[in-house]
């Protein structure tokens, strides 16, 4: 494995994988669809496309046979009817176009990691979600990734191994939801929201980027959890960051209908209760830096 080609490259969790693939002397391709993030470098390389208008340059695939795609419009804005449309087309787009410049040019990629979310599962404070459960609920986020996971698996027809990456709440300082966290927090604002016990199932950053290169690695198929061993409640997690930031939690919990009121149907994302199993892949011999929330927290401070 000498070069990858990764789309999304540019975003939080694409940016510590080319970190660590760099790390490894394994040299990237990179799409993307800003002409001003196209660098030329012997090791990284960006090349363009647009997938709402169907163009790629097809000089990304010299010399890859496999494929990271992290592309997709941020969950992480206001869900409105044409915001959902774009949240969904850009996962969509993004693959059919790889998949028909694949099939047409007929490319020998080996194999495609894509990612998916843990989103797909129901909310549930009692469950503990491995890949094999399908019982698949009826909300945004689960109607988003089943589509995306299906665009994925299609690449099968063409012979290449699929593997799917469901990821949770990634922890990172650049990025993402922590952020978002601590500054409240910081400022002796922060309160736990909702009832504070539906189930955050988190990874730092690092674990996940690893865990992606793992997966090429040790060529493994199917779909991997991407997510850390000791997922905690809502409550705990506000009382973490307090914690490694030195700061109380004094306000009382955010009501749930207030969240509803503010945030609309993306209130899901904080609301919702997903308690998810890390098991397959350790069970696979990847090995976690941070097992639990604490330790992951200090780091990244």
């Amino acid at each position: 494995m000498k070069r990858i080609l990764i789309t999304g490259a540019t975003g939080l969790v694409g940016q510590e994988i080319v970190k660590q693939c760099h790390a490894k002397n394994i040299a990237v391709n990179y799409l993307s669809t800003s002409k001003d993030k196209l660098k030329n470098e012997s090791n990284y390389k960006g090349f363009y496309w647009n997938p709402k208008a169907n163009e790629i340059d097809i000089a990304c695939f010299h010399d890859v046979e496999i494929i990271i795609n992290l592309a997709g419009a941020s969950i992480a804005k206001r869900w409105t009817k044409s915001y959902k449309k774009e949240v969904i087309n850009s996962r969509l787009q993004s693959l059919n176009l790889l998949y028909n410049t694949i099939q047409e040019h007929q490319i020998p990629i080996k194999k495609l990691v894509s990612a998916s979310a843990i989103g797909i599962y129901p909310d549930s404070n009692t469950n503990y979600y491995e890949e094999t459960f399908n019982d698949f609920g009826t909300g945004f986020l689960t109607n988003v990734t089943t589509q995306w996971e299906a665009a994925a698996l299609q690449f099968e027809k063409l012979s290449i191994d699929v593997s799917l990456i469901r990821i949770g709440i990634v922890l990172s300082n650049h990025g993402g939801a922590l952020p978002k966290l601590v500054t409240p927090i910081k400022n002796f604002v922060g309160a736990v929201l909702g009832k504070g016990n539906q189930w955050q199932s988190w990874i730092h950053i690092e674990d996940l980027a690893n865990l992606f290169l793992y997966v090429i690695e040790h060529n493994l198929q199917g779909i991997v959890n991407g997510v850390a061993p000791n997922p905690v409640q809502q409550c705990e997690l506000v009382k973490a960051i307090g914690k490694s930031i030195n700061r109380p939690i004094l306000l009382p919990k955010v009501p749930s209908v207030i969240l509803r009121l503010l945030l609309g149907e993306m209130s899901a994302v904080v609301l919702e209760s997903q308690r998810v199993s890390s098991q397959k892949i350790e069970n696979l011999g990847f090995q976690f830096k941070y097992h639990h929330l604490q330790p992951a927290l200090e780091d990244l401070r």
